[in-house]
């Protein structure tokens, strides 16, 4: 990102900027949500059931999202021991990128229908910001989806995992997976295509969203 504000292009990122804002708050909204649905109130008493990005937006995060692509949310708290679902962790964990998947859905529909659609004409500014929209909350839920260190998918594979392989998992996870993915952030940022697929699948899945 820091690459558009050195070559001028200042329009362009902060529409990018707005864009990863709008879009992590309305992640940690989708956790903190889905926890008050199946009964624990931790997330609304501290404040965190809104969208305002005031609550969820990490200042030192959303500058390594400027300075190296890389960044995070305040995480929204969560007590399992409130609810006795085998499942409830999971389901709170797929929240967030089910949201992303959401906003994104949205976004690439209202782009189509400005494609295809007579009347419907909207500015330049507009198209370029839901773009970015679509393409970010796609990123952000396949990134998330993830099963290393603290991001979502971790939750949702141990889920889904037999009970003993599940618990061997979370022993592994517990022990090395936030630093597996300190390595592949690394690794990325020096230049090795570590995400780079990732990118390029959200792209290439985003026509299949379309349904307008």
């Amino acid at each position: 990102m820091l690459a558009l504000l050195l070559n001028g292009q200042i329009a362009v990122f902060g529409i990018l900027l707005l864009a990863i804002i709008f879009s992590l708050s309305l992640h940690e909204f989708g956790h903190a949500q889905a926890s008050t649905w199946l009964g624990d109130n931790t997330a609304k008493n501290m404040g965190r059931l809104t969208v305002n990005p005031v609550a969820h937006v990490d200042p030192l995060g959303l500058l390594m999202v400027v300075l190296v692509g890389f960044g995070y949310a305040k995480p929204v708290p969560f007590d399992p021991r409130t609810i006795h679902h085998a499942w409830a962790r999971a389901a709170v964990a797929a929240a967030g990128p089910g949201m992303n998947f959401l906003i994104a859905v949205v976004a690439v529909n209202v782009l189509a229908l400005a494609a295809h659609s007579t009347g419907f004409d909207l500015p330049r500014e507009a198209l370029l910001a839901l773009t970015i929209l679509a393409q970010i909350n796609l990123l952000l839920m396949l990134f998330n989806l993830l099963p290393l260190g603290p991001l979502d998918g971790h939750y949702i594979l141990s889920w889904l995992l037999p009970p003993e392989l599940g618990r061997r998992y979370d022993y592994f996870n517990a022990r090395y997976g936030a630093q597996v993915f300190l390595v592949l952030i690394v690794l990325s940022v020096v230049g090795l295509p570590v995400f780079r697929f990732l990118t390029s699948f959200a792209n290439q899945l985003l026509p299949y969203l379309v349904f307008v």
